[in-house]
Parts: structure tokens; C-alpha cells; sequence
């Protein structure tokens, strides 16, 4: 043993003698303490989108809290399912979370009859931070302007009009299809691997419509490569505030935010359920966390366990049934 080590001991020994406790004890102790490693937050899709922005801006605000630091790790695969199966199956012990939104926790219940989790068994909601609507929009070429001018067009010519989509069964398959179903109308759906794909043929004339978050959509309309239609959220967006919501373009029943937020094992001990509970609270608390959901376009939400169990079960509620009315299949 090295002079260091030797120190290191007769430290441990004298602070355990001070205490009444053994050095055996005291390294337990420090063991015990919550988190004694790195926690992982659980990204069920690639770097760079919507989930992977939420993510990093909480895992750093609460790595500020927690000395060993937050892991941001992306597991992907057939949509959301992958990285959200292996955060379900993870072990109970508070170093695993995962970033749900309605996609991966309210859409795929509907789209998947044999789905591997269960969004509420398997998941104790921590929080909801931020909620961003979905932009309507459409070619700049096009002569129609509102909502109802493209319903009239659908009408007139059935299954002319085309619409875009991320994938079947995506976020943006499941909000464009309700509506168009809502309105009464037959548009022809053409599904592609991914956003910006659908980015390409929209800018290029080859597609008339595409629903898709509109933090993502607004650099396309400020750009003024499309123009926007509606947003399916509660209210209009400050980044775009002339753009109407579905409601206000007369159509009553349809309304999505695709929130997202933190969820855990509800296995987890008491202890360690409520300090992960307190970080998520206490970062989604700081004005800054705030202040960069708001810049990239979304509405901050900052809502607690109950109230995001609530959210929950009411999309669920809400989305299931319809999903299974619209007859959407995953590819």
C-alpha cells in the first residue's frame, strides 16, 4: 500500500470512529447515495429531431444537479419501438429514462396490436417539459390559401389531392389522416422514409400537403419555400400568429400537441422515484429551460407527475380508438 493509499485509509478509519461507524460502513453509505453513476436518458430516435432536442436540453439542466452527470443515449429502430422497449425492460433502479412523447407512448398503442410495453403499466410519468404543434403546410404554387379551399379542391376532385407523410403510422400519417377523414374528404396518401424527403417533393411540386411539427415546418415557411395552413395545436403559434388553427378553419374535433417529457420505471424504490421526480421538476423550473423550448417553437408546459399522467391517459383515451377507426397500418 502506497502512502496515499495509507492516507486514504487512516482518513476513512478516523471519520468512521468520529461517527461510530466502520470504514466498511462508510464506503456503503457513500454507495448508497442517489446517483452514485451517470443516469441515461433513453432516445427512441436519431440525433438531431424533436426527442433527441428535448432530451438534451433537460439532461443538461439536470446534470448540473447530479455530480455523475446525464447520458443522452439514441436507441433507434422500427419507429419508436426499439429504444422505448429497451427503457421498458431496463432494471428498476432510477439510472434509466426515457423521453416519451405521444408518438412512442399514445400513437403506438394504436398502431400495434402486440405492442412489447404499455405506455401506463410500464411508465411513471416525471414530467412533461414542452408540447409542439403540427404546421399544415403546402406548396408555394399552389393557389389555394386556407383549409377549406383545399377541402373544396379534395372534394372536387377525390383522390387527386396528395398528401405527405414521415412513414405509415408516423405522427404525421396519424394527424393528416384524422383530418382528412374529419372533413369528409378522399386525398391520396404518399408515405416517405423520413421528413426531409417529404420536404424535397413538397418544395418540388411532386406532393401538395404535408402535416408535420411546426418547429420544424417554420423554416421552410419563413423561408418562403411553402406556405402555411393551419396548426393542429390549442391555440396559434407566436411565430406565426396570421396561421389559423384547425378549429378556427372550421374543423371542430380534431386537436394535437405532441408533448414531451421524462418517464421511469414505476418499479423504482421510493427514495429514488422522488429525487428523480425533484430534478425533473427543478430543471423544467430554471427560466432558461423555458426560454430555449419557446425559441425552437414550442410551448413550454412544465407539468408535474400527476398532470402528466392525466395528459396521458387522455390521448390515449382520445387517439386509440380513433386510430383504429382510420384503419392506419405501420409499415
Amino acid at each position: 500500500m502506497d502512502r496515499r493509499q495509507v492516507l486514504k485509509t487512516v482518513a476513512l478509519s478516523n471519520a468512521g470512529a468520529v461517527l461510530g461507524l466502520s470504514s466498511a460502513q462508510l464506503r456503503a453509505q457513500s454507495a448508497d447515495v442517489f446517483p452514485s453513476k451517470a443516469i441515461r436518458i433513453v432516445v427512441p430516435q436519431p440525433a438531431g429531431g424533436g426527442f433527441d432536442f428535448v432530451a438534451r436540453v433537460m439532461g443538461e439542466k439536470m446534470a448540473q444537479r447530479f455530480t455523475n452527470g446525464v447520458v443522452v443515449e439514441n436507441r433507434t429502430g422500427s419507429g419508436t419501438l426499439v429504444g422505448t422497449d429497451i427503457a421498458a425492460k431496463a432494471p428498476a433502479d432510477g439510472y434509466t429514462l426515457l423521453l416519451g412523447s405521444v408518438s412512442n407512448m399514445v400513437l403506438n398503442a394504436g398502431l400495434y396490436k402486440n405492442l412489447s410495453y404499455d405506455p401506463v403499466r410500464d411508465f411513471e410519468p416525471l414530467g412533461l417539459a414542452v408540447g409542439y404543434s403540427y404546421t399544415l403546410v403546402a406548396r408555394k404554387d399552389a393557389p389555394q390559401k386556407s383549409l377549406a379551399e383545399w377541402i373544396e379542391l379534395a372534394k372536387a376532385k377525390p383522390g387527386q389531392v396528395t398528401y405527405a407523410s414521415a412513414g405509415n403510422g408516423s405522427g404525421q400519417h396519424v394527424i393528416a389522416a384524422a383530418l382528412w377523414q374529419l372533413a369528409g374528404v378522399q386525398l391520396t396518401h404518399v408515405p416517405y422514409k423520413g421528413a426531409q424527403a417529404a420536404y424535397t417533393d413538397l418544395m418540388g411540386s411532386r406532393v401538395d400537403l404535408f402535416f408535420d411539427l411546426s418547429s420544424t415546418a417554420r423554416v421552410h415557411v419563413d423561408s418562403g419555400q411553402l406556405k402555411a395552413v393551419a396548426v393542429s395545436g390549442p391555440q396559434r403559434l407566436s411565430m406565426h400568429p396570421q396561421v389559423p388553427t384547425l378549429k378556427e378553419s372550421g374543423i371542430q374535433n380534431l386537436e394535437l400537441e405532441s408533448w414531451f417529457g421524462l418517464f421511469a420505471s414505476p418499479k423504482i424504490a421510493a427514495k429514488e422515484m422522488a429525487v428523480l421526480k425533484a430534478s425533473v421538476i427543478e430543471a423544467m423550473a430554471a427560466p432558461e429551460i423555458r426560454e430555449r423550448f419557446e425559441k425552437q417553437g414550442g410551448r413550454f408546459l412544465g407539468l408535474g407527475p400527476e398532470e402528466s399522467r392525466a395528459i396521458l391517459k387522455r390521448d390515449l383515451t382520445r387517439w386509440v380508438p380513433l386510430i383504429h377507426s382510420l384503419g392506419i397500418q405501420p409499415e
